[in-house]
């Protein structure tokens, strides 16, 4: 989209993710800076709740949310514990045609394995930084990626104007494991935490499920491994839903991403093996 059709059409949706919690005033200056840009953007929030520090967590929560908005919608995500360091600010355009402003630190791995990204952008601070802001070194949420998003979401400036253009292949990656198929059983790993009710939700798809003849109903073996070592083996149902199952039993099911998740009926499965997320955190399904 040219500048001037951006100029004319209705700012673009502008979505915020960090891990800064509520507790302070730093999502509400994001919020200021945003809104000293274009009083008319609009403004939501993804979450600001990942764990502090936690840019793995950071990037599945954009891939569990980008495609859901309309196109051009432009995200904020801001885990960066080397704010001031060297690490790159970067602003990517989709293949889904979403915009993300973010460090480039890990936090565009999903997207990048998942939906992909087709240009990346270094923001050039010289012309989208808050002004007179730079003397400050530790809050670039604000000083830079909130006035950067702002000014892409309201039209103020193309994506063109980020600043220069930087090679696809330079991209900052956080190591991943694709799932797969061998030898009768599927291996992948636990990507991520639905941290309110504490269920697993892999990498695996339905789709290796179905390939694997696993149908609902039917028992299968559970098995996680952690940095190497077998933390869990069970057997379990594969259920529609939690009603499948009894109250305090474990199941598989089909999460809202159609991947496989694990849970406990009613309780939280992480909590009470203590389970954790990514890399380190392996996890096979087969037949029982």
């Amino acid at each position: 989209m040219s500048k001037d059709e951006r100029k004319n059409a209705v700012g673009s949706p502008l979505i915020f993710q960090s891990d800064f919690g509520l507790g302070d005033g730093a999502v509400s200056a994001m919020y200021g800076v945003a809104n000293g840009v274009d009083t008319n953007l609009r403004i939501f929030d993804l979450t600001h709740e990942i764990p502090p520090y936690n840019i793995w967590e950071g990037s599945y929560r954009l891939l569990q949310t980008i495609s859901y908005w309309p196109k051009q919608s432009v995200f904020v995500s801001v885990v960066d514990p080397g704010v001031g360091s060297e690490r790159k600010s970067v602003v990517v355009r989709t293949a889904s045609d979403h915009y993300i402003v973010t460090p480039d630190n890990g936090t565009l791995t999903h997207i990048h394995k998942h939906i992909g990204i087709t240009q990346m952008r270094l923001i050039d601070e010289e012309i989208n930084r808050l002004p007179n802001s730079g003397a400050s070194h530790t809050f670039h949420g604000r000083d830079i990626y909130a006035y950067t998003a702002a000014r892409l979401a309201s039209g103020t400036i193309t994506f063109e104007e980020v600043g220069p253009e930087l090679a696809l292949e330079s991209i900052v990656l956080l190591p991943f494991q694709s799932a797969s198929i061998d030898h009768g059983a599927l291996s992948g790993m636990i990507d991520v935490l639905d941290v309110r009710y504490g269920n697993l939700w892999t990498n695996i798809s339905r789709k290796l499920l179905i390939e694997l003849g696993i149908q609902y109903r039917e028992n299968v073996k559970v098995a996680i491994d952690y940095d190497g070592t077998r933390v869990y083996e069970k057997k379990m149902i594969y259920g529609k839903s939690f009603a499948d199952n009894e109250v305090g039993q474990p199941l598989i099911y089909i999460n809202s991403l159609d991947n496989v998740a694990v849970a406990i009926n009613q309780a939280s499965f992480a909590k009470k093996f203590q389970i954790g997320t990514g890399i380190d955190w392996k996890i096979f399904i087969s037949k029982a």
